[in-house]
């Protein structure tokens, strides 16, 4: 819980009363791996805050082949906001690639906060931004750029992923296929 409480410390002041209503609104989530945090199709009903594990969105393309778009790891919140915020349905799946374990915020118990704690909309309007520029910056590369290119600059936005997720959902995330991921990595190391 402490963890959350920094992060949103971060950006901006909670008081000890406002700490605890924050803790008494978050409810611990469990997901296993292949589980799903939120599915396309479905209005997005929660925001979480990621204690352990990674995440990924994805979507299938016009040729019914899942892609993925992005990974979300620890102290990280996690939510499609477009339907959350506008209670439609996402077009994006959100689903653990490991084992995770979430805090969990639900529509109520979130708008709860916006109403009861002054600053909270304030706090949120500074995190959004940065989640926002975090997942502009982790959408799948350029295909313009050559695997092996693609490959490397996986490594330097995702450090530690690598060696957690499955290949196949790196190789989705970099526009290859697992055999093609698996020469690039055998030639890179």
């Amino acid at each position: 819980m402490e963890k959350i409480i920094n992060y949103l410390l971060h950006f901006g002041s909670l008081n000890d009363q406002q700490i605890s209503l924050v803790k008494k609104h978050a409810t611990e989530l469990l997901l296993y791996e292949g589980d799903y945090f939120s599915e396309a199709g479905k209005v997005a009903s929660q925001v979480g805050f990621i204690l352990e594990g990674v995440i990924r969105v994805s979507y299938y393309n016009k040729d019914g082949e899942d892609v993925t778009r992005y990974f979300i790891d620890e102290d990280n919140f996690v939510v499609d906001l477009n339907s959350f915020d506008n209670r439609i349905p996402s077009s994006e799946y959100v689903q653990a690639v490991t084992d995770c374990k979430f805090l969990v915020f639900s529509k109520k118990s979130w708008e709860n906060l916006s109403l009861t704690i002054l600053g909270w909309d304030a706090i949120v309007a500074k995190i959004t931004p940065k989640g926002l520029l975090q997942k502009i910056q982790r959408i799948s590369p350029l295909i313009a750029e050559d695997a092996a290119t693609r490959y490397r600059t996986f490594l330097e936005r995702y450090p530690g992923i690598a060696n957690r997720v499955a290949l196949v959902f790196i190789a989705s995330y970099l526009g290859i296929t697992p055999s093609s991921l698996s020469r690039i990595r055998r030639n890179i190391s």
